[in-house]
């Protein structure tokens, strides 16, 4: 059993930046790909982005055009996600996941953390 605790949420103002968090309560952090997923009232929850268990590989959904940059610190057990220039749209609960592969679907991923919400204000 992994646990996902994410942290840095918050409000801030459009263009502005806000670093997210994911500390995992396991040995094994290395063995994870990590995901990054959003979620807002009435919508599915979206592909952010996600790192593979080295680091070596990124992939991000359409919407973030090189604004965010998701990375991992394998020695901390800890994957963050960096977001720049946010919008209005990107108001949301960012959820960090853990499974055994990269991929881009909720379902094939296998822990999720509780969630931290992004406030962007116009």
């Amino acid at each position: 059993q992994v646990q996902l605790v994410e942290s840095g949420g918050g409000l801030v103002q459009a263009g502005g930046s806000l670093r997210l968090s994911c500390v995992a309560s396991t040995r094994s952090f290395s063995a994870y790909a990590m995901g990054w997923f959003r979620h807002t009232p009435g919508k599915e929850r979206e592909f952010v982005a996600t790192i593979s268990r080295s680091g070596d590989y990124t992939y991000y959904g359409d919407f973030v055009a090189g604004r965010f940059t998701v990375s991992r610190d394998n020695t901390k057990n800890t994957a963050y996600l960096q977001m720049n220039n946010l919008k209005p749209e990107d108001t949301a609960v960012y959820y960090c996941t853990a499974g055994p592969n990269v991929r881009v679907g909720v379902q094939e991923y296998d822990y999720w953390g509780q969630g931290t919400l992004v406030t962007v204000s116009s």
